[in-house]
């Protein structure tokens, strides 16, 4: 039998993006990286619900010099340490280097179905951004956006809109009912 997962896209989900010169971007340090109110409460009820939560995330700034890769690794064994999650998914590559990897691209989420046996319709992608979407999409999971004020403009294809995680919860719930 195979697993299904949330996969959650990690600035802006999991944690508070940084704003760098009116620009959205990524936490470069850990002292920079501060987990979003209720993520670990919402974690909790997606694993009673019997998915993996696997956090996959583009980080372009690895490729541009701007973020160590022992930095990133920090931040990521301090999620694994503080939350309950099964996995992390990065690609370190910009635009540029035309990766399968780097989203909209499906790549992480496929390598994670591969990894984590993961049936990819049963599955569920959160993300604050088009790129996380389109991942999702291609990848042929249900798509769910969260609203930030940075992403108001965002008329895509999703299949549900919600103003924070908590509200992701009880869709997923509802949703598995049937």
């Amino acid at each position: 039998m195979k697993n299904k997962a949330i996969f959650l896209d990690r600035d802006g989900v999991i944690n508070k993006v940084v704003m760098r010169k009116g620009i959205v971007s990524s936490p470069w340090r850990l002292e920079e990286f501060e987990i979003l109110p209720n993520v670990k409460e919402c974690l909790k009820e997606f694993k009673k619900m019997e998915f993996l939560n696997i956090v996959f995330t583009s980080q372009p700034d690895i490729s541009r010099g701007l973020l160590k890769i022992e930095d990133l690794g920090e931040m990521h064994k301090f999620i694994m340490e503080t939350l309950l999650v099964d996995g992390i998914k990065f690609c370190p590559h910009d635009d540029k280097n035309n990766c399968n990897c780097r989203k909209p691209k499906p790549g992480l989420l496929l390598e994670a179905a591969k990894k984590w046996s993961i049936d990819l319709k049963k599955s569920y992608v959160i993300g604050d951004t088009w790129k996380d979407i389109g991942a999702g999409k291609a990848a042929g999971c249900k798509t769910i956006l969260i609203r930030r004020e940075y992403n108001k403009d965002f008329q895509k294809d999703y299949d549900f809109e919600v103003n924070n995680l908590e509200e992701t919860v009880e869709i997923i719930k509802n949703s598995n009912k049937k």
